[in-house]
């Protein structure tokens, strides 16, 4: 394994704890998704450039799009909780109150 491979694969398994380990506050959640698709977006665009090859050009630009359209869905979703519960605390949550 590369040091390059190492890297990202490193930053996206400590994305994945801190999403794991780390669920107080729903914005904190969200930059460790925007750190795992980060990293996911680096490394792929890495591996086209390092295959050389035209038909894989567009899967990072892909990825950044749906990256950003899933930011923007957290962030309208941590607005709206936080309108709604008063805070963006995970365990004041609570499914079965409407």
């Amino acid at each position: 394994m590369t040091p390059t491979h190492f890297a990202f694969s490193s930053m996206f398994m400590l994305g994945l704890a801190g999403l794991t380990f780390n669920r107080n506050h729903l914005l904190s959640s969200l930059l460790c998704l925007e750190g795992m698709m980060l990293s996911l977006f680096i490394a792929l665009s890495l591996w086209t450039l390092q295959l050389d090859s035209t038909s894989f050009s567009p899967s990072p630009m892909l990825l950044l799009a749906f990256s950003a359209c899933e930011a923007s869905a957290g962030l309208a979703l941590l607005v709206a909780t936080a309108r709604t519960h008063g805070s963006d605390r995970l365990h004041t949550l609570n499914l079965l109150q409407c």
